[in-house]
Parts: C-alpha cells; sequence; structure tokens
C-alpha cells in the first residue's frame, strides 16, 4: 500500500549558482517535478545575493509545498571567503525551512555520489548519468549544480525511508 506521496527539495547550496531540485517519492517511485539554478550577479552586494536566493527558494517551497528538504553540507571550498558565504546561503535556506516546518536533511558529498552511483568519487557526468537514469530523462540534466540537486534530494529521500 502506498502513503500520500512527498514532496522532497533538494539544494546544491552556492550563491553564484544554487541548484535546485523538487522530486515527488511516492512507495519507490521518484518522479521530477522541476529542477534548475538560481543565479545571482557578480554586480550585487552578497547581502543582495543572498535575499534573492531566500527569495527564490521560497517561492519554490510556496508553490510546491515540500515536507523535506534536503541540503548539501558545506565540505570544501577554494578559500575562506568562499566557505563562508556559501555557509550564509545554506543559514538561509535552513531558516526557511524551519519556518515552513520542514524536515531537514543533510548530505555529505560523497554520501549523495554513493547513494547515486555505487561510488564516493563519482564524477559530475556520472552523476548526471544516474540521475537521467533515475527520472527516466531522454538527456542528462544540466547544468551540473541542478542534476547535483536532484541528486540530492534523491538520496534525502531514500534516506528518510530508513531513519
Amino acid at each position: 500500500m502506498k502513503g500520500k506521496p512527498t514532496i522532497v527539495l533538494g539544494i546544491d547550496p552556492g550563491y553564484g549558482r544554487c541548484g535546485f531540485g523538487l522530486i515527488q517519492e511516492s512507495g519507490n517511485d521518484y518522479r521530477c517535478l522541476k529542477f534548475g539554478v538560481i543565479t545571482t550577479s557578480k554586480e550585487f552586494s552578497h547581502s543582495k545575493r543572498l535575499a534573492e536566493i531566500a527569495d527564490d527558494i521560497e517561492s519554490l517551497m510556496t508553490k510546491f509545498q515540500p515536507q523535506i528538504l534536503v541540503i548539501e553540507e558545506l565540505f570544501f571550498a577554494k578559500s575562506t571567503t568562499t566557505a563562508l558565504k556559501v555557509a550564509e546561503v545554506r543559514g538561509v535556506i535552513l531558516s526557511l525551512a524551519e519556518k515552513k516546518h520542514l524536515t531537514i536533511r543533510e548530505v555529505k558529498p560523497n554520501e549523495v555520489k554513493m547513494a547515486v552511483t555505487g561510488y564516493g568519487k563519482a564524477d559530475k557526468r556520472q552523476v548526471q548519468e544516474m540521475v537521467k537514469s533515475i527520472f527516466h530523462f531522454s538527456k542528462k540534466p544540466k547544468p551540473d549544480d541542478a542534476a547535483d540537486a536532484l541528486a540530492i534530494a534523491w538520496t534525502g529521500a531514500t534516506k528518510c525511508k530508513f531513519s
């Protein structure tokens, strides 16, 4: 017997490009509802970029009414400045999820790669190929931030079943 379908929002956080993927899970059936990236201009202040990301994520939450947010943990950045800015994006999104009373799951990049491809050090192309297969797409989802967000959502959806 299948329960009520669950909508999961996956986020690959970034302040220049923030990937998102919305999926619907029903039993062992996973359907993609929407995916893409939120891009912000380098011309804007960081606070304006955060506000733009928050507005777009909140719009997605309002429109699709997810029950679960799955967000990738910050594990590496080329610089401390980049790491701090991405951490602030994560903070904004986590705050929105709390306000909307979503279940929150945080996943590590290697955990997502392992869940999706069976190999914790898979490259972007391998993740895209498996996301294509999981959601029965005719071609690989692009850009890779969006494919990663779908992989993150799927990993969180499958992880929620067992936690």
